[in-house]
């Protein structure tokens, strides 16, 4: 459609270039005469200076009759109210009088556009040529188009001569490219500005899910294209459709688009529009009763009284609208009342003179008396002041403002030019403009620098693409109790410093047309996920549909799902991370107050038994057998006990170093004895042989408490080689489970670590090897079975720990391996203490030295003498077997 716009200008410039090129070949020969001319409804007064004005007084391209526009004439009459007010300021232009040519558009581009070409080119009959041109063009400025294609048309045309247009309500951002309309001004902001306000006031109540109705020309498809764009950029929300208004009566489309609407979630509706086009909309929403939706109005409609009627008021109750700064202009009032209907009209009392007056522009007035008055017929000499019209009301004023802003921009530019000094001037060879020969170009060198405040207080300049410091108020539509309706300032949207749209609202004066009035609406396409959950696409739909889909664990969602930092994980409700839980085998949960108890008993129970072997310790019983290495047995047997403490609580770097080295040092000592036992015993009933009581010498207390002490020493550098180079060390293990941290000590080095229980093995089963051997020696000295039995226990328990630990999670695995050393710990301390203290305590008849010495010198007596039997003759049994046999007794 704006291709089809660009063509219609195209075609107008070359009639205009056509039309040149006919009046410069007719002027070589005779005097110019104009061909046609147009017919227009305008308003003129003579001066010095002429300005020239484009108003919307009547529509004619969508209803088929004429019909007047009361506020377009109002902005007509401000315009020339601004300039009879400069005419009477003596500090501005005091030496020019100011003049005005007004035209009436008729809301037609063809109009309008003839209307510009009659501005900037005159309709004098005839003009005879001379040899020198002298005087300024027929306007030195344009104050107009209100309609954005308008507006473009005209600059097209106008800006090849450089002539001023300061637009009033032409918004399209279009029209700042300078390089295409370099003359072009504005004293309101351009639609860039209002888009992004609209954004900022659809981010401000979480409307994310709108619907988009353009006007059909260059206004509203330029500001579709902004907005779809600016709106995608800035992830605020999406469009749930875009519907362009037709022009002219076209109910068709206008029912199509009303379906769409009422099919839509989107509750909020925003309009780029002309009040043509939401005239014919909202007779299309009545017919369809399409209530429960929320307006946005752009400055193009915002303030149409036409709208704001009890009828559409259910309807448009509560629309939100972007309007023009509202002003005061003191006088203006005053000035309209003084107005008289008439074709003819001259008044030299009234602050206006009107010289020429066409085609009934003041005349139509008279419908409006006649509407106001009921009927009654009117004479044309009416006093005004007694009439309450929408004309009069001048309580409201924006577009109005904007052209009184506009008319004082042109007339500060002409002072200032005025005002230049010859020589100092800002044009070649610092020459100045003259106001007999100046020419549209130097008024618009002068008018982008102009720089001025109104009496209202407002500051007008215009930036390098002639736009004007943009300032816009945020209106309200309020449903009054008694049906009637206020529109209500409640808020402001400008430029902040940093070049960002500031958006002030007051929502406690906000009516919401819906069911308690207080509460804006809401319009989504997807309601915001719940926590715990995050948003997928809906496919072949915008961003802004979207399923809810449930994080999975160990994620959290905000915006989307996120997985939680290593050492949390996300609550039941996915809503947010918590802490893990910690697991480690614990004094306070029953297994490990188990296995401490245990623990406990067994280190009681060993220190019991040292108890009784202390104080028996000169009975044959304590004393068999190296008594020292049974007290050394004991001691080690309750450091195995109490290393089994350090495998439970959480694990600490000292603890992780000392379990193994505790754990591997107390069992080497342990079985040690144990092999040293098992040895001595072997060696003292192997002595029956002739000159077997010289190995005995290899078996004395000394050199027995040596060799528990170097198989000790070799466990005891294992462990520090372990510790040096691969150090056991606590470590959060979070393989078993995902929101467990499970508190574990890694052993460092697999090798030490099998290595340190190779070598309690080894001699284990050494002990176990030799223990069997001598399992039927006599009972009553040798304690071989009870060794015997212990390292059968011992190894069973330690063959089936292995499989068990590595089979077993987290504290599980400390578990197994406390079970396996107080398991073998109570069964060493059971099988080799056990019977012994029963002996000690319940049978003393056999804890005596005849008692022990009987079965063990007979047995080496016989063996003895069955060994060494023969013809000849019969020897002693060893002397030294049996020394050492009464030794290790007691004497």
């Amino acid at each position: 459609m704006e291709a089809s716009h660009q063509t219609l200008v195209s075609f107008y410039i070359w009639i205009f270039v056509y039309c040149l090129a006919e009046f410069s070949f007719s002027s070589v020969f005779s005097p110019c005469k104009l061909i046609r001319p147009f017919h227009l409804n305008g308003l003129h007064r003579s001066g010095d200076v002429i300005l020239g004005g484009l108003f919307e007084v009547h529509y004619t391209s969508v209803f088929p009759e004429l019909t007047f526009d009361p506020p377009g004439f109002r902005h007509a009459l401000t315009m020339a109210f601004a300039i009879e007010e400069i005419n009477e300021n003596p500090n501005l232009l005091p030496d020019v009088t100011l003049g005005y040519s007004l035209y009436d558009n008729c809301a037609t581009l063809v109009i309008g556009f003839s209307a510009a070409i009659s501005l900037a080119s005159g309709q004098e009959e005839q003009f005879v040529p001379q040899t020198g041109c002298f005087g300024s063009p027929p306007v030195l400025g344009i104050v107009g188009d209100s309609f954005s294609t308008f507006s473009i048309a005209t600059s097209d045309v106008l800006g090849l001569f450089r002539l001023p247009i300061v637009s009033y309500f032409a918004t399209c951002s279009c029209l700042s490219d300078r390089r295409r309309f370099p003359s072009f001004f504005r004293t309101i902001p351009n639609d860039a500005f209002q888009v992004h306000a609209m954004i900022q006031i659809l981010k401000h109540f979480d409307w994310t899910w709108v619907g988009l109705l353009v006007s059909d020309d260059d206004y509203g498809l330029h500001v579709a294209q902004s907005f779809q764009s600016e709106l995608t950029q800035s992830g605020l929300g999406c469009l749930a459709y875009l519907e362009v208004l037709p022009w002219g009566e076209n109910p068709t489309e206008l029912r199509r688009i009303v379906e769409v609407i009422k099919k839509s979630v989107a509750r909020v509706i925003i309009v780029f529009a002309h009040q043509i086009h939401m005239i014919q909309l909202m007779e299309e929403v009545l017919k369809q009763n399409a209530t429960g939706l929320q307006w946005l109005a752009s400055e193009a409609w915002t303030t149409a009284v036409v709208l704001q009627t009890p009828r559409l008021m259910p309807y448009l109750g509560g629309t939100l609208g972007i309007a023009i700064s509202r002003g005061e202009i003191p006088g203006l009032q005053h000035f309209l009342q003084k107005t008289r209907p008439g074709d003819n009209y001259h008044n030299e009392n009234s602050m206006v003179n009107l010289d020429t007056l066409t085609f009934k522009l003041f005349s139509l007035l008279k419908i409006l008396c006649w509407v106001e008055a009921g009927g009654a017929f009117c004479t044309g000499e009416e006093d005004l002041q007694s009439v309450e019209t929408e004309f009069l009301d001048v309580s409201n004023l924006r577009p109005e403002y904007n052209i009184y802003k506009a008319v004082y921009a042109l007339a500060y530019a002409l002072d200032d030019m005025l005002k230049c000094e010859p020589g100092r001037g800002p044009f070649t060879d610092n020459s100045c403009a003259f106001l007999q020969t100046m020419e549209p170009w130097q008024l618009m060198h002068y008018l982008e620098k102009v720089n001025f405040s109104v009496p209202f207080g407002d500051q007008v300049s215009f930036d390098q693409n002639g736009d004007a410091l943009p300032t816009y108020d945020i209106l309200n539509w309020q449903w009054l109790p008694d049906g009637g309706v206020k529109v209500q300032k409640v808020g402001i949207v400008k430029k902040s410093t940093f070049n960002d749209e500031e958006l002030k609202l007051d929502e406690d004066k906000i009516f919401w047309n819906f069911n308690d009035n207080q509460v804006p609406p809401e319009s989504v396409c997807s309601t915001n996920c719940p926590p715990g959950t995050r948003m997928a696409r809906q496919k072949g739909q915008p961003v802004c549909c979207f399923d809810c889909i449930p994080c999975s664990e160990g994620k959290f969602s905000s915006a989307e799902c996120i997985s939680c930092p290593e050492d949390f994980w996300s609550s039941p409700l996915r809503d947010l991370c918590v802490p893990k839980k910690t697991e480690f085998l614990s004094y306070q949960e029953p297994l490990g107050v188990c296995l401490t108890t245990a623990s406990v008993l067994g280190t009681i129970s060993c220190a019991v038994v040292l108890a009784i072997f202390t104080c028996h310790r000169q009975t044959p019983m304590v004393k068999a057998n190296n008594s020292e290495l049974s007290f050394l047995l004991l001691f080690s047997l309750k450091l195995c006990f109490l290393c089994s403490l350090l495998f439970i609580g959480q694990p600490r770097l000292w603890t992780c170093q000392l379990r193994h080295v505790a754990f591997g040092i107390s069992f080497v000592l342990c079985v040690s004895c144990i092999l040293v036992k098992t040895m001595v015993v072997l060696a003292v009933f192997k002595a029956s042989k002739p000159g077997g009581g010289a190995n005995l010498k290899w078996f004395g207390a000394a050199q027995q408490k040596r060799t528990v002490f170097a198989l000790t020493c070799i466990q005891a550098a294992v462990c520090s080689v372990w510790i040096v180079m691969a150090s056991p060390v606590p470590h959060k293990n979070i393989q078993y489970h995902n929101d467990i941290i499970v508190y574990e000590c890694l052993v460092g080095s697999i090798i030490g670590f099998s290595v340190l229980l190779g070598y309690i093995g080894m001699l284990a089963v050494i002990s176990f090897i030799l223990a069997f051997l001598a399992r039927n020696l006599p009972d009553n000295f040798n304690e071989a079975k009870l060794i015997t039995f212990s390292m059968l226990i011992f190894c069973a328990v330690w063959v089936a720990f292995v499989p068990a630990y590595i089979s077993s999670p987290g504290k599980y695995a400390d578990a197994v391996e406390v079970f396996a050393i107080l398991a073998s710990s109570f069964g060493l301390l059971m099988s080799l203490f056990g019977p012994k203290c029963y002996v000690i305590l319940m049978r003393p008849e056999k804890n005596t030295k005849k008692a022990i010495m009987a079965r063990g010198t007979n047995y080496l007596l016989s063996g003895q003498q069955h060994h060494n039997q023969g013809p000849k003759k019969t020897q002693q049994p060893d002397k030294k077997a049996a020394s050492f046999l009464r030794t290790t007794v007691g004497k």
